[in-house]
């Protein structure tokens, strides 16, 4: 069977909305994907203070900024249609939406983009509310990925994505493990801002700083990372545990980058330790916008090496869009009628067919 699908994400680094149409081929239970065009659109300025600021609107204000982002969705997919001369030639839209609000622990989570108001404009059938099922029935809905680096991304052993928060994938014991690790992006953009910049570029400024010991033992003692997987950080989780000791710092921002680039290789390696590969060799795939940071990668690299795990960055296409591709095959699953959320990765009581379903 062969589908073509359009995939959209929003993550929580909030750098742009992300775009794939995907050629998504199954034979036998075999899958194979052929990402066929992509794009980033940045968000306004306007747009990111909107999605930045959802948790705390009232809920009117909330119900309308949803249906105001499905709309948005459904404009920026309208013009990517024209953009590739895609009319008539896509059968659904696969939208993760963006994340505002999720707390397994109460069996909640909202991505924030209604799918009928994108249906609706963008005139195609739309999949979409992709976790919700997973935590309804006891799991973490995060990350909900790994069920792509099972039947998509199958050659390696370790599947690092490095966005606003980083995750990682493990084959071990015959089964799917996966979990978030820390912050990532979310936190070094936030200290590259104070210096007037995007980003830290290729990881130029954390490698021209220095490690503060203190700071980075600080980091290391949180909590959550001595809890086991399953287990999933939402944004809020994440910024407690390191913006209190990055932003109100009197260090330099090269050092406090420098430090946060060591503490997210040291947790990185840290998970990994902990589902050992039992071979000689083991590969990590590193995609995300993380695996651009040259310099968190090479950390990332050196802190695996006593673990005997090297390091993989595909082609950038893939780099920047595997979260896009993956939720086009969660959707396709869902209009299969497939599992598509794996509990052995979610701690949910079952796997799951996940998201909702609007027909145009």
């Amino acid at each position: 069977m062969v589908y073509k699908v359009i995939g959209l994400m929003s993550g929580s680094s909030l750098d742009g909305l992300d775009i794939a149409y995907v050629q998504l081929d199954e034979v036998r239970g075999d899958w194979g994907y052929q990402l066929l065009f992509a794009n980033c659109i940045p968000y306004p300025e306007e747009w990111k203070q909107h999605l930045l600021q959802a948790p705390n609107l009232s809920v009117g204000h909330f119900l309308k900024l949803h249906t105001e982002y499905g709309r948005y969705l459904g404009e920026r997919v309208q013009e990517f249609i024209t953009l590739h001369g895609l009319q008539h030639q896509v059968h659904f839209i696969a939208s993760h939406g963006h994340t505002v609000f999720h707390e397994p622990a109460s069996h909640t989570t909202f991505q924030l983009g209604d799918g009928a108001a994108l249906a609706a404009v963008a005139g195609l059938p739309v999949i979409n509310d992709l976790r919700a099922l997973d935590v309804a029935y006891g799991g973490q809905g995060a990350p909900i990925v790994p069920i792509g680096d099972k039947l998509l991304f199958s050659d390696y052993e370790y599947l690092l994505n490095i966005g606003g928060i980083t995750n990682l994938t493990v084959r071990h014991e015959n089964s799917l493990v996966a979990f978030d690790i820390a912050i990532a992006n979310q936190a070094l953009n936030t200290l590259a801002e104070r210096e007037g910049k995007i980003m830290d570029e290729g990881g130029e400024m954390a490698a021209s700083g220095s490690l503060l010991p203190d700071v980075f033992d600080e980091l290391n003692q949180a909590e959550y990372y001595k809890l086991p997987a399953p287990k999933s950080l939402s944004n809020a989780m994440a910024q407690d545990i390191v913006f209190p000791s990055l932003l109100e710092s009197s260090h330099t921002i090269k050092d406090l980058l420098h430090t946060l680039v060591e503490h997210i290789a040291h947790q990185v390696a840290v998970a990994a330790g902990h589902y050992p590969h039992g071979k000689e060799k083991a590969t990590m795939l590193i995609t995300g916008g993380g695996a651009f940071n040259n310099y968190l990668v090479a950390r990332i690299e050196k802190a695996l090496e006593p673990l005997h795990i090297s390091v993989y960055v595909p082609r950038p296409d893939v780099v920047k869009y595997k979260e896009a591709v993956v939720m086009a095959l969660i959707g396709t699953l869902r209009w299969r009628e497939e599992a598509n959320v794996l509990s052995s990765v979610t701690g949910a009581t079952k796997d799951s067919c996940g998201g909702a379903l609007w027909i145009a």
